[in-house]
């Protein structure tokens, strides 16, 4: 059976110190820490479908943020690797930074260029180089808390605009904030995706269109042993369990109540 770990990453850069962003340096750190433990990278795509190898990674980058064009993917191309990078639609190529609730504290102020949305050039000539490029539907809104019709429109429209931006098919989509519910798992099917990622809190059991990722932050690339302990197949078995699943329900219940 294949270990398929899939990490979520998001911008790159030696500066920002928003909690999604990571340094070059430990960004390549932890890369080579995966060859050296025997994974073999792969899209999305390929690494849900037909893992190549006993141990598999997918790196996955969700917004596109044009520092994974120019910092990730020098590293990546010199490890040998490729990656899924997700963009929302509606902000590919637009010369204005990226706002939705989670980065706009950061526009106008002196870190308001990491906001920076690939152009679809600039996705096409990561596709032509081996990427995975996905939806991360149009505006970046909440899935579960849009109507029906909103909801078909974020995913369905985001496809299509893939599609034409790429002149390409789009196979998969990363739900953002990893927020998901069975309403919208059947909106992704309905729309006609064939894998979806999700980030939860803790892991659960993979589903084509429902498939954990492990979430790499800030933090992650200032202490290691917590991105070891995240990434470790026996602590992903444990927390992906339905044991850790009731007992993780519970601990997040009581800290809301205490919140």
């Amino acid at each position: 059976m294949s270990d398929v770990l899939v990490l979520c990453y998001h911008a790159v850069s030696p500066s920002w110190p928003a909690p999604m962003s990571i340094a070059p340096d430990a960004f390549e750190r932890q890369l080579r820490f995966l060859v050296r433990r025997g994974y073999r990278a792969a899209t999305v795509a390929e690494a849900l479908s037909d893992p190549p190898a006993p141990r598999t990674v997918a790196i996955t980058f969700d917004d596109a943020y044009r520092s994974v064009l120019e910092l990730a993917r020098p590293i990546l191309d010199r490890l040998g690797m490729p990656a899924s990078v997700y963009v929302p639609t509606a902000w590919a190529g637009r010369d204005a930074p990226m706002s939705w609730p989670g980065i706009d504290q950061w526009v106008g102020g002196p870190h308001e260029h990491e906001l920076r949305c690939m152009t679809w050039e600039e996705l096409t000539g990561l596709a032509d180089h081996g990427w995975e490029v996905g939806s991360h539907t149009r505006s970046h809104p909440r899935l579960p808390e849009l109507d029906d019709a909103a909801l078909d429109g974020e995913l369905a429209g985001s496809r299509t605009d893939c599609e034409s931006g790429l002149g390409r098919e789009c196979q998969s989509l990363a739900y953002p904030y990893g927020a998901v519910d069975r309403r919208v798992v059947a909106a992704a099917q309905r729309a006609g995706y064939r894998h979806a990622v999700t980030l939860p809190r803790g892991l659960h059991r993979p589903e084509p269109l429902h498939w954990p990722r492990v979430g790499i932050y800030h933090v992650d690339g200032e202490a290691r042993w917590r991105w070891r302990m995240k990434i470790s197949p026996l602590a992903r078995r444990i927390r992906a369990s339905g044991p850790w699943e009731s007992v993780d329900g519970v601990r997040r219940r009581l800290v809301g109540a205490e919140g």
